[in-house]
């Protein structure tokens, strides 16, 4: 309530109320939907997606997206902000949006490495090359797919060229994708013809400027979403 009162007046976000400094090695729960151990004190980051959520909601936005989209920015000048929109991947996941949700946990690198975290396994707590690793591996292999350096080396890497990206560049990374996501995929009707890059291709090459922002970073769940939608299409076919 208190941010959607003063963006209403004048298209800015309050600071919040108090902060706390997370001392050293103590654990931080990252991980977006599940709260697996809600009976132990823990830092929360999943919990900005309930402003999120309400901001989408509150009867005075017809289109809640530009002060969605504010909020996102703003916070991303915080380093709990940072790490939060880049470890959810709140849609639209372009490249864009993505190398600007890794440039800014890229900056605050240090202070983020000294805490531990939790993110899809009880009680398996990540350090935060371990963090992105889990939450961002799909940017690295789809934009950095070396192996050989370091998470942060190749986060730099997968961030500059997002930044940078074309059309012909983002296709290119999401056909790099393509087989992880066929991988996780269950039920197709027509799985070889999904599978061919010619066809992925032309696909992609036939999406409208909106939609194809949509899937140009490579998210492994928005690459599935787009071919269960592909498979529909070519059983009506």
């Amino acid at each position: 309530m208190r941010c959607g009162k003063q963006y209403r007046k004048d298209g800015t976000f309050p600071i919040p109320q108090q902060m706390h400094e997370i001392a050293s090695g103590e654990v931080v729960l990252a991980h977006e939907v599940v709260d697996f151990q809600r009976e132990q004190p823990s830092w929360r980051l999943y919990m900005v997606s309930h402003v999120m959520t309400a901001l989408s909601e509150a009867p005075e936005w017809q289109n809640p997206y530009p002060v969605r989209n504010a909020y996102e920015a703003f916070f991303r000048q915080t380093t709990w902000g940072a790490l939060f929109f880049a470890t959810t991947h709140m849609g639209p996941v372009s490249a864009e949006r993505t190398a600007a949700r890794l440039q800014a946990v890229l900056r605050f690198w240090e202070p983020l490495q000294s805490a531990r975290y939790l993110f899809s396994t009880p009680n398996a707590t990540h350090s935060l090359e371990e963090l992105m690793e889990a939450s961002c591996g799909w940017a690295m292999n789809a934009w950095c797919p070396t192996v050989e350096s370091s998470v942060r080396a190749r986060l730099e890497t997968a961030t500059k060229r997002m930044a940078q990206a074309t059309r012909e560049d983002c296709i290119e990374a999401i056909l790099r994708q393509m087989p992880r996501a066929l991988s996780s995929a269950r039920g197709l009707k027509h799985p070889r013809v999904l599978a061919e890059p010619s066809f992925q291709r032309e696909r992609l090459c036939s999406l409208e400027p909106a939609l194809f922002e949509h899937v140009s970073g490579a998210c492994t769940a928005d690459l599935l979403e787009k071919l269960y939608e592909w498979d529909r299409e070519l059983g009506m076919q």
